[in-house]
């Protein structure tokens, strides 16, 4: 699940850094009642590609510590060695 998480993360921050202007214009809509008379400043699409780009980051950062976390897991844990010490004390 958490996985998911940061997938949808990592694409939406990938659409913010692509295409800042049109997500802009979309939540300048939904934050105002009258969005046609607000005007962004011109650093905002700037700010907001910056932003888009480091949700990108820590998406694929979180990713990555969690494959590592599971191939950890999977690699350092040999049912092998549980099962012949058992068989040992026998």
């Amino acid at each position: 699940m958490r996985a998911h998480l940061l997938l949808a993360a990592g694409l939406l921050g990938l659409i913010e850094a692509v295409a800042p202007g049109p997500l802009v214009r979309v939540l300048t809509r939904v934050a105002y009642r009258n969005a046609e008379d607000a005007e962004p400043r011109p650093w905002v699409i700037a700010a907001a590609r910056v932003e888009g780009a480091l949700i990108v980051a820590g998406a694929l950062t979180g990713l990555f510590r969690l494959a590592r976390a599971d191939g950890a897991g999977v690699a350092g844990d040999d049912g092998a060695d549980e099962t012949s010490a058992a068989s040992d004390r026998r």
